[in-house]
């Protein structure tokens, strides 16, 4: 569960995708930095 993992919350955010784990919704959370 790192960075490079696309399937956790954190490898979203870091690639700056989306998908189940982290929706494209504006709530609290930032946008994905590349």
């Amino acid at each position: 569960m790192g960075k490079g993992d696309v399937k956790s919350k954190k490898g979203k955010l870091w690639r700056g995708s989306y998908g189940k784990r982290r929706p494209a919704k504006k709530k609290k959370s930032p946008v994905g930095r590349k």
